[in-house]
């Protein structure tokens, strides 16, 4: 039988390695992008609290992603929550399309060479990053679905926590 002590620290190791591996370490990669309303970079929300979304025209879990965010955006934005969604796309007219139908209440900037994916490791959409106010990087996460929102704002609020 194992010990707690020992099962304590096999969980925070397990936590350090999911940690690490979901690229949650360190700086995170800033940015400098366009955006609907000019230049969008990460420099300057230095001091809030940035979820950072990549997403495609193409991407099926994103047409539920973008009104969960819009929502979240308008609760805890007065908190410090500040959501931009890197969009992929190649063309800007895809986006634009994509945008028409499901509207964004919340920043959105442009990467169609996908130079801040590369950076911050996205290997699929949607991915979002969580940003701390001091511009480390908090957590990574992959996909969406129902179950996530959950999980998803309970980490948004536990880091607008001072």
């Amino acid at each position: 039988m194992i010990s707690q002590r020992a099962a304590a620290v096999a969980v925070a190791l397990l936590a350090v390695a999911t940690s690490a591996a979901a690229g949650a370490a360190g700086p995170a990669p800033v940015f400098s992008l366009p955006g609907d309303s000019g230049t969008v970079s990460l420099a300057a929300l230095r001091g809030k609290l940035v979820y950072v979304d990549f997403w495609a025209s193409w991407c099926g879990p994103c047409r539920h992603s973008f009104p969960w965010m819009s929502s979240l955006q308008q609760r805890y934005g007065a908190d410090g929550l500040q959501i931009i969604a890197i969009n992929l796309d190649e063309q800007r007219a895809d986006a634009a399309a994509f945008l028409a139908r499901v509207p964004a209440g919340f920043t959105v900037a442009y990467d169609p060479s996908g130079t801040t994916a590369k950076a911050y490791g996205i290997k699929g959409m949607p991915t979002s990053a969580l940003v701390g106010r001091d511009g480390q990087l908090l957590w990574m996460h992959s996909g969406f679905n129902q179950a996530d929102m959950v999980q998803l704002e309970a980490k948004v609020r536990a880091s607008l926590k001072p």
